[in-house]
């Protein structure tokens, strides 16, 4: 009998995931480039835009946490659907939201529609992906993703700005995530099981390289064992860290090299560019860098070594910028510094599921929710120090501080690794899998 080939219908859907992260970072982050004449349209101070920044992570961090549990019992599936649909229509709404109230209404409803994103990523991922091409997947989907549609975000959006104005940019944007949800609704699924369009054989491939705690299951979230990993508050703690670098620099980047620098809205795109290219190859090899060791090691510990020492590396690419600045110095190191920040980029969401695999959308969106929270912080301390000092350097000063404290805790604090099997899941008295398994 002839052997029927094994499809590759996996990455169509990782393709589709990564598409959404680039859709998700490019809405969120529009606002930073339409600052300008935004803040003249609606007559909001820089303090105001530092708080309007932080209110898009006030309402992600509750739901980037409450849609872990969302996701293990509903299904990824709905939750990314409802998500970028109310996203896309609070995108229209932005330009429409008449005051400094109205716009920090529509972040908080837009960090609530985006919330749920990275959890429901990180479930399909690890529904969809078995553990050898885990490390690589989740890269694309947290450093690729995420450093490449802030790389193109750029230029595309000053460009937009330039040919439709600021109040079409974001138009633009939520039709685009309409788009989307029309192409997901008839193409993605929850699982390989659920999906027509995929072969047994390529189910049979994807099921033999997960754990037995991984398998499709929609039990309650168990929250003694979620709120009492010690490992997931280490990876709490270091992805804070990383976090307020990151959006920090995603909300005060354009404005800093405008006003330190005196450039163009153009001059802004194209210096943006860089930083965000490094993240795109930091976060290439930290996929790649992670799945080596692991299949060598066969460690979950290695993944929060390689972390904690891309935190520290970060953090310390920062020093220059306050110590001697100019615009080649900050255009070099804060690229190099996100460069290396991004190597950790997918690897959050992998360390997640391995401290808790049985509850990956759980764990994801607990560590989501620590991204979130200095989401909050960063952008609100940014603009008072801005507005306080008429300097960006003391906050240059607090991400290396923050960098080095995440490192630390990274790579001296870790629970060791404890043994862990490939097993078949054993059914309990309610035809349930036994989600019963101890996590590192």
């Amino acid at each position: 009998m002839p052997t029927r080939t094994r499809t590759q219908y996996r990455w169509l859907t990782l393709t589709l995931i990564v598409a959404l992260i680039v859709i998700n970072y490019i809405d969120r982050s529009a606002i930073s480039f339409a600052i300008e004449p935004l803040t003249k349209a609606f007559g909001i101070t820089k303090y105001e835009y530092g708080l309007i920044s932080s209110a898009f992570s006030i309402g992600y961090m509750v739901f980037a946490f409450l849609a872990g549990p969302l996701v293990d019992r509903y299904g990824s599936r709905r939750v990314l659907l409802a998500g970028v649909l109310l996203w896309s229509v609070v995108t229209a709404v932005t330009p429409v939201s008449g005051s400094f109230m109205g716009l920090f209404v529509v972040r908080i409803i837009l960090g609530a529609g985006e919330g749920p994103g990275f959890p429901a990523a990180t479930r399909t991922v690890s529904r969809w992906m078995p553990q050898r091409e885990r490390g690589i997947a989740l890269a694309m989907v947290g450093g690729v993703a995420v450093s490449g549609s802030l790389l193109i975000g750029g230029p595309v959006m000053t460009q937009l700005i330039a040919g439709v104005g600021w109040r079409g940019m974001f138009w633009v944007l939520a039709g685009i995530g309409v788009l989307w949800f029309a192409i997901a609704f008839a193409l993605l699924r929850d699982t390989p099981a659920e999906s027509r369009r995929v072969s047994e054989e390529e189910r049979a491939y994807i099921a033999a390289g997960q754990l037995a705690e991984e398998r499709p299951s929609k039990d309650k979230v168990r929250w003694r064992p979620l709120l009492t990993n010690r490992n997931l508050w280490i990876i709490a703690v270091g992805y804070f860290a990383w976090g307020f670098m990151f959006w920090g620099f995603m909300y005060w980047l354009p404005g800093y090299l405008s006003d330190q620098y005196d450039l163009t809205i153009t001059a802004v795109g194209l210096f943006s560019v860089a930083p965000w290219a490094a993240g795109v190859v930091g976060a290439i090899i930290g996929g790649v860098l992670t799945d080596r060791i692991f299949k060598r090691t066969g460690s979950p510990r290695s993944r929060l070594t390689i972390m904690g020492l891309a935190l520290l590396g970060s953090g310390a690419s920062l020093i220059p910028i306050f110590v001697a600045p100019s615009l080649t110095v900050s255009v070099t190191f804060i690229s190099i510094g996100v460069g290396i920040g991004f190597v950790t980029g997918g690897i959050w969401w992998v360390a997640s599921i391995d401290a808790l695999p049985a509850q990956p959308g759980a764990a994801a969106g607990f560590a989501d929710a620590a991204f979130a929270l200095s989401g909050v912080v960063a952008p609100s301390v940014m603009g008072f120090i801005v507005t306080s000092t008429g300097s960006y350097s003391s906050g240059f000063v607090v991400m290396t501080a923050l960098a080095v404290t995440g490192a630390a805790a990274m790579l001296l604090l870790p629970k060791r690794d404890l043994p862990r099997q490939v097993r078949p899941p054993a059914e309990t008295g309610a035809g349930q899998p036994d989600l019963a398994a101890k996590s590192p």
